[in-house]
C-alpha cells in the first residue's frame, strides 16, 4: 500500500508539474513582447518603413520574421544562462519545478533592469504605493516588467526619431522644389520615395539598422 501511495503521489506531482508547464507556454507570447528585446526592435522597424513611405512594403509578417531572429541573437547569451542555471539542474532532477522557475528568473530581470530608467522604476513604484528595496536587484517583477516595457518605448522612439530625420529632410527639399516649380498637384512623396529608397541602400541602412539595435542593448 506504502509503494502504491507513494507511486501515486508521485504521478499526481508529475502531472501537476506537467500543467504548470502547459499554462506557462500560453504565457510565452506575452513573455517575449514584455521581458525580452522584441519591442524596441519591432518598433523601430515599423518606424522606419513608415519614415520611407511604405505603408506595406516590407510586409508586417517579414519585419515580424526580421524583429524575431535578432531577438533571439540577442538574447541567446541570457538563454544560455537561464538554460545552465535552471532549465538543466532541473531536468537532471536537482531543482524542483518552483526553484528553477526562480533560478530563471533571476538572469531575466537582471537583463530587465539594465534597460530600465531609475525614472520609470520610481514612476511604477509611486504607483504600488510601495518603497523601493535598498537592492535594485531585489526588485519584484511586477514593478520590472512595466518599468522595463516603458523604457522600451522610450528607446525606441527615440532611435526612430533620429532614424526618421534624414527621411524627413528629403520629403521637405523635394516639397519645396515642386512648389518653386509650381507643380502643386504632383504628390511630393511620390518624387520623394526612390530618394529615399537610394539613399538606405547607398548608406547600406539595413545593416545599420540592425547593427544600431543590437549595440543599444550592450
Amino acid at each position: 500500500m506504502t509503494v502504491t501511495s507513494n507511486g501515486d503521489s508521485q504521478e499526481y506531482s508529475a502531472s501537476l508539474q506537467i500543467l504548470i508547464l502547459m499554462t506557462a507556454l500560453s504565457f510565452i507570447p506575452a513573455a517575449l513582447l514584455m521581458m525580452t528585446s522584441f519591442t524596441r526592435i519591432i518598433i523601430v522597424l515599423a518606424i522606419l518603413r513608415q519614415a520611407l513611405g511604405l505603408q506595406q512594403t516590407p510586409p508586417t509578417q517579414v519585419l515580424l520574421g526580421i524583429a524575431l531572429a535578432l531577438t533571439l541573437i540577442i538574447m541567446q547569451p541570457l538563454f544560455g544562462v537561464v538554460y545552465a542555471q535552471a532549465v538543466e539542474p532541473y531536468l537532471d532532477d536537482h531543482l524542483t519545478l518552483m526553484e528553477a522557475l526562480k533560478q530563471a528568473g533571476i538572469p531575466v530581470k537582471d537583463f530587465m533592469l539594465r534597460q530600465t530608467r531609475d525614472t520609470d522604476l520610481e514612476l511604477f513604484y509611486q504607483i504600488a504605493d510601495t518603497t523601493p528595496p535598498i537592492n535594485v536587484a531585489d526588485t519584484p517583477f511586477s514593478i520590472a516588467i512595466p518599468a522595463f516595457v516603458t523604457s522600451e518605448l522610450k528607446t525606441a522612439f527615440q532611435i526612430g526619431f533620429v532614424i526618421y530625420i534624414p527621411f524627413l529632410v528629403i520629403d521637405l527639399v523635394v516639397a519645396s522644389v515642386l512648389m518653386a516649380m509650381g507643380m502643386i498637384m504632383l504628390s511630393p512623396q511620390m518624387i520623394s520615395l526612390p530618394f529615399k529608397l537610394m539613399l538606405f541602400v547607398l548608406v547600406d541602412g539595413w545593416a545599420m539598422i540592425m547593427g544600431t539595435l543590437a549595440s543599444s542593448f550592450f
